[in-house]
């Protein structure tokens, strides 16, 4: 008989445990392996060398910071069962399960609108299918359908594990200390009021205001960092590229289950769909563009060199949309320095926007010392989430460097 109940090293939690061993199977179920080749962070590596980690790794995490969360609360005197352990541990792990090869920009390129939680929702449905129903309640929590609101808030809300896990391993492997939030602290913190939701204990209130700051730091110096925007505009346009030569009538190599998503029209998914879905990761997609730097078409090869050999576009930043006249000035010195005519395609404006803290969804709850709750941002001793509450919009105009020699 396998021991199922093992301990893993983890180089941002220390060591997490696997309590269940329904948790250890679906661990071992190819279609989780599948997120060891899965980047948790796309093309971030590019910019912070360090940035290698899996969603694999992620999920795990995650995974961990549920359990410790739910010991937290049954200290606290939450009454939690064995089954709901185990489904709050079960939804968390397997949230990501239907993540696609690199970022989120590449889910709607390869499955049309197919968001990466609705092909989760897909793969745990088959999953719980294999495991004779035993998910049915992960499953539930996951959709936010259960009856005790806090394990649905605990799975997905605006202070969930999933982000308290992302934001100290991005932090980690980034090596951007701004993103170093204390989750111990955080976790040690929640509570469950009357109406069965999740809230802090209002003496948690900065650990969660620095939690807040250190998302919007690490979304604005991390992920929408000028150049991980750019890689991950790339990425798209490259398969958008791709999708149209092929489109053309045009042939180009890709490894079989890539290309058999770069074919596909228009459609809901299918059975065949879903199974080629679970086979793709991102050496699908590294190999490709490997392939298509040779390839006739200039844009494509352009495009996948300036990712491969990492000789990115350049880009400039703006609180602002750019003048047209830039843009169109821009164009025309591209067209005339390659000799095309297609310099459109070269030049383009990214613009990212972020909303730190939302106050309508979901706000976060603080449990003051007589029982009762208050919005975080409403408290008389918030010192900065009133300011967290404006959405932030920045421009990156992209155009190629070898241009930018000529028009400085």
């Amino acid at each position: 008989m396998q021991n199922k109940l093992k301990i893993i090293n983890d180089p941002v939690h220390g060591f997490i445990k696997i309590p269940h061993e329904i948790l250890f199977d679906i661990i071992e179920h190819p279609y989780f392996q599948r997120l060891r080749r899965i980047g948790q962070t796309g093309l971030l590596n590019l910019i912070f060398p360090g940035a290698t980690h899996t969603r694999f790794h992620h999920a795990l995490g995650a995974m961990h910071l549920m359990f410790t969360a739910l010991e937290t609360l049954k200290q606290k005197g939450v009454k939690i069962s064995e089954e709901e352990e185990k489904g709050a541990m079960l939804a968390i792990l397997m949230h990501d399960i239907g993540h696609g090869p690199f970022s989120h920009a590449l889910e709607n390129m390869l499955m049309d609108d197919w968001h990466h939680e609705k092909l989760s929702l897909l793969l745990m449905n088959k999953l719980n299918e294999e495991f004779n129903g035993q998910l049915s309640m992960a499953i539930e929590m996951f959709q936010g359908k259960y009856h005790r609101k806090f394990f649905n808030q605990l799975i997905s809300s605006q202070l969930d594990v999933d982000r308290l896990d992302y934001l100290k391993r991005d932090s980690f492997f980034t090596g951007v200390s701004e993103g170093n939030i204390n989750t111990q602290r955080i976790i040690s913190m929640m509570n469950v009021c009357e109406e069965g939701e999740l809230v802090i204990d209002a003496k948690g209130i900065y650990s969660i205001e620095n939690f807040l700051t250190a998302r919007m730091f690490m979304y604005w110096q991390v992920y929408y960092h000028k150049t991980s925007a750019l890689a991950e505009f790339l990425l798209v346009k490259i398969l958008e590229r791709a999708k149209y030569l092929i489109s053309q009538g045009i042939e180009l190599p890709a490894t079989e289950n890539l290309k058999y998503f770069l074919y596909r029209g228009k459609s809901t998914a299918t059975d065949e769909d879903i199974e080629r879905f679970t086979k793709l990761d991102d050496n699908d997609v590294i190999q490709a563009m490997k392939e298509w730097q040779n390839s006739n078409d200039f844009v494509l090869s352009y495009w996948c060199k300036s990712v491969i050999q990492r000789n990115l576009p350049k880009t400039i930043i703006s609180s602002h949309p750019f003048d047209q006249k830039i843009v169109e000035e821009k164009i025309k010195i591209t067209n005339e320095f390659f000799g095309i005519d297609n310099g459109k395609e070269l030049v383009h404006e990214i613009k990212r926007k972020l909303l730190p803290y939302d106050t309508e969804k979901q706000p976060i709850y603080l449990l003051q010392k007589n029982g009762k709750r208050m919005k975080l941002h409403e408290s008389e001793d918030q010192l900065l989430s009133g300011l967290m509450v404006n959405k932030t919009t920045r421009y990156i105009l992209m155009f190629p460097r070898d241009i930018s020699r000529l028009d400085s």
